[in-house]
Parts: structure tokens; sequence; C-alpha cells
């Protein structure tokens, strides 16, 4: 049997700014999903994208406990080119979500841009840069 990564959860302090921030990247989360205590979309290439706030995980997890110790982990949203980068980029930014990098050319063969969620979580958006000739 094979382990396959599958889904990637995120609590999250407040489900309906949270759920808005990712609908306004391009997910289709259903609209009446902002009062639940756990959500999950399954994304046009099949990975699974959980919500879950942080009451319903201290349920489970009575001595969890937030960390502000860094960044672990980031969610990377793949874009069809770099200009679409450059454009959910601005739409992210112009809608007041904090903006951590603005788009670069990275050296890995990526055009590549950092945003935040409402619950501090970084967000990366990229996409291949063209080849050079």
């Amino acid at each position: 049997m094979a382990v396959l990564p599958d889904m990637v959860g995120i609590y999250v302090r407040d489900m309906a700014a949270s759920l808005q921030f990712y609908r306004l990247l391009g997910l289709d989360i259903p609209p009446g999903a902002d009062n639940a205590p756990y959500v999950d979309v399954i994304t046009p290439n099949g990975y699974r994208i959980s919500w879950n706030t942080i009451e319903m995980m201290k349920g489970i997890y009575p001595d969890w406990e937030e960390s502000p110790a860094g960044h672990r982990m980031t969610l990377a949203f793949k874009c069809d080119s770099p200009a679409e980068v450059d454009a959910v980029y601005a739409r992210m930014v112009q809608h007041g979500y904090e903006g951590r990098k603005a788009p670069w050319d990275a050296f890995w063969g990526q055009h590549y841009a950092v945003v935040v969620d409402p619950d501090g979580n970084l967000v990366d958006l990229f996409a291949a840069l063209p080849a050079s000739a």
C-alpha cells in the first residue's frame, strides 16, 4: 500500500475571513461554509485543502497551543504564467492582504511571489519562467 499526500489542513481563528482569502485566490469554496468548524475542498488537480477552527482543534487536542515560532510550511499555488502570478499578487494586495514578497524571478526557474493569509500563513504563488533561448 502506498502512502500518498492527499490534504493540507489549516487551523484558522476566523473561518469566514480565511475562506474569503482563499476564494479570492480562486478556490471554489461553498458559500454556506463560513460558519462551519471544518471545511474541505478538492482542487481541480485533485488535491484537498481543509480549514479547521481552532476551537474544533482544541476539542480534539485539548493541550494544543498556538506557536509564534515561525513558518515551517507554506501553501504554494501554481499559476499558468508569470503574468498571472503578478495579477494574483496585485489582486490580493489590493484587497488588503499583506504582500510578503513582491513577484520576482527565482534562481530555480520560477516567477514567485508570497502573500499572507488572515492567520499569518505564507502562501506562495508561482509559475514556470519561459525557457531562455
